[in-house]
């Protein structure tokens, strides 16, 4: 029961937090750390098979959300060759410095600064958007910055969601269209992310957890908390409340650098 009992909460905070500016890969580092400590078990999420299976998740999620949209966006090549363009950055990070990015910055500590990072750029985007006209229309060099923002995120803690949003609103981007461009970006660099550690599974590189049901529990979490959490930021973009998830990653990121260099397990 045990691993089931992890699979809900990791699909809980994946479903949540891989939409809402907070970050998902630092909730998922500072999470897995406090159930180590406080139950002393092996977390699933530490597993290649359940990482993937929390990210199709909140992939199926996306494209739930806007199942109605997509057929237009295959059509419409002007978007893809900017979705193409921003997926870039990120696709070139990831294979070249993914891994060793993640084993260095794979502490609660670096992932509670990191948070503090994200509540910073979030205040930025806001302000900047606030004190220029609003673009009609994406252009390549916006979708280029925020391609590059987005390939930052990996970076545990620094949230793709928020960054992506922050960067388009730097650009000049309404809230509607920066938002909507960073979850359709999201889509490849999500699956693409899924494609690389499934090629380490199917190349025996990595150990294929066996014991599925806690992995579909997972899933099935992270897929129908996504839904629920990208409908809601959707509706928070739109009134201008990014600001309240700034907020929320200052006092997040504060109190897991002061939980890390206490030295006192659980207390966050």
């Amino acid at each position: 029961m045990t691993e089931y009992f992890y699979a809900a909460i990791l699909g809980i905070v994946q479903g949540i937090a891989e939409f809402l500016p907070i970050s998902s890969s630092g909730h998922l580092v500072i999470v897995g750390e406090l159930l180590k400590q406080l139950g002393g078990s092996t977390v699933p999420a530490e597993s290649a098979t359940m990482s993937i299976a929390l990210h199709l998740g909140t992939l199926f999620a996306i494209l739930v959300v806007y199942r109605r949209e997509l057929p237009g966006i295959i059509r419409d090549f002007s978007l893809l060759r900017l979705i193409m363009l921003a997926t870039i950055p990120v696709g070139v990070v990831g294979l070249l410095f993914k891994d060793p990015v993640e084993t260095i910055f794979n502490t609660p500590l670096l992932a509670g600064e990191a948070l503090i990072v994200t509540a910073i750029f979030l205040l930025i985007g806001r302000h900047l958007q606030r004190r220029q006209s609003l673009s009609t229309e994406m252009t390549a060099v916006s979708a280029g910055m925020i391609g590059v923002f987005q390939a930052v995120a990996i970076i545990p803690g620094i949230s793709r969601s928020g960054i992506t949003i922050a960067a388009g609103l730097a650009c000049g981007l309404t809230r509607d269209q920066a938002a909507r461009f960073s979850f359709l970006i999201a889509i490849p660099a999500i699956g693409g992310a899924a494609l690389v550690k499934a090629k380490d599974l199917i190349t025996g590189q990595v150990a294929v957890n066996s014991n599925f049901a806690p992995v579909a529990l997972g899933t099935l979490i992270a897929f129908v908390v996504g839904i629920a959490a990208l409908t809601w930021l959707l509706k928070i973009v739109t009134a201008d409340r990014l600001h309240w998830f700034a907020c929320y990653c200052l006092v997040a990121g504060i109190v897991t650098i002061i939980w890390q260099v206490s030295g006192t397990p659980g207390s966050l």
